[in-house]
């Protein structure tokens, strides 16, 4: 070995091999540098539309997306996108729209498409989507909504307390944080570093990242490739991304009997003001993007469970229930709060059971607002 006068560090071998780069196993020249970061910037950008076409969905009039893929946000716009290939009315809400006590064949809709209309539903429904939520999953991921027939879904249960609304100074785990606004408004309860709400903030806004998170949730278990070779030792991780998302649905999510069976008694909510609402602010900013992309929104507010609510409270939520109502009749935006489910009928403060989603479903049908708005839906 020789040292180089004028290099300080650099030992060569008799040869001339820098030293100081003699652990790598491969050093790339600068057009190799170029030709791996053309690779890359062409797998970002391909990838995702490529796994789409190897990937079919389940096209069934029930389907809906699985639960434990709630927070598969790239899933949601497939979606989307497919409902509106077919020219579907899309039911957008939380879990109440997905169907958390019932079978994908007892939701509100598939009993909508079980009656005699012209209209076909899609439930696009997502567990844990409360509206701050809600605005981010439509305005990232929901972009082949536009242009649509939506039927919103306004649960106000999102309101009824504090930490609901997201307004505790203390910090607790929510559903969805990837949607929530990341810097502005500030969002007392997120605690988030900043410097994962910027590496959220950027992720949202490229679909390659979306795509891995949906082949991290759908064929590796939640976890990424390294945690499951430690898993699956013996595993071949090809074979666990064969795409397919045809999953059979057994049970509910949840057992499906009533808040009386389920030993849930009256509550007296600590409702928060509307004007002060930071879920009701949400929900409103997703009334305007969703008009503003040029889609056609009626609004289903409900059904709540007022058989749970002590008097007082049952009061406020009435005079909250208008309130929301008079804000839609001034929007000009069509809307209908169905008349209250017998008590039986409910699995706790929002959630119809089976029979419950089939009254809703007359209902509505019976509703000349919503016959209205199906009517302008066929017409498009």
């Amino acid at each position: 070995m020789t040292h180089v006068p004028g290099q300080p560090g650099a030992v060569h071998s008799p040869r001339g091999v820098d030293l100081r780069f003699g652990s790598n196993a491969v050093r790339l020249s600068s057009r190799q540098w170029i030709a791996v970061a053309l690779i890359v910037l062409v797998t970002f950008a391909l990838a995702p539309s490529v796994w789409q076409r190897a990937e079919p969905l389940p096209a069934g009039a029930d389907e809906r997306i699985p639960y434990d893929l709630s927070n598969d946000y790239w899933l949601f716009g497939r979606y989307a996108a497919q409902a509106g290939e077919r020219g579907d009315t899309l039911l957008v809400g939380d879990s109440v729209i997905w169907g958390e006590y019932v079978t994908k064949h007892e939701t509100l809709s598939h009993y909508l498409n079980a009656q005699p209309s012209a209209a076909r539903f899609a439930n696009l429904g997502a567990d844990g989507t409360h509206p701050v939520a809600l605005a981010g999953l439509i305005e990232y991921y929901g972009g082949d909504i536009a242009r649509r027939s939506v039927v919103l879904h306004c649960n106000l249960l999102w309101t009824a307390s504090k930490k609901h609304d997201l307004q505790t100074e203390k910090e607790f785990r929510f559903n969805h944080p990837q949607l929530v606004p990341q810097f502005v408004p500030r969002i007392p309860c997120y605690g988030e570093p900043y410097s994962r709400r910027l590496s959220i903030a950027i992720e949202r806004e490229i679909p390659f990242f979306a795509w891995a998170n949906h082949v991290r949730l759908a064929y590796f278990g939640k976890g990424d490739l390294p945690a499951w070779t430690m898993e699956h030792p013996y595993g071949d991780p090809l074979a666990a991304l064969r795409p397919n998302m045809d999953r059979p649905e057994g049970s509910p999510a949840h057992e499906p009997i009533s808040w009386t069976a389920r030993g849930i008694e009256k509550q007296s909510l600590a409702w928060v003001d509307l004007d002060t609402s930071l879920q009701w602010r949400y929900f409103r900013r997703t009334v305007e993007l969703l008009r503003a992309r040029g889609n056609r929104v009626f609004v289903v507010v409900g059904p709540f469970n007022e058989h749970m609510l002590e008097e007082k409270s049952r009061e406020t939520y009435g005079d909250r229930r208008r309130a929301v109502e008079a804000w839609l009749e001034g929007q000009g935006i069509p809307h209908f709060a169905p008349a209250l489910l017998p008590s039986e009928l409910y699995a706790d403060a929002s959630h119809p059971l089976a029979g419950g989603y089939a009254q809703l479903a007359q209902q509505l049908l019976a509703n000349e607002a919503f016959v209205r708005f199906l009517g302008g839906a066929a017409g498009r």
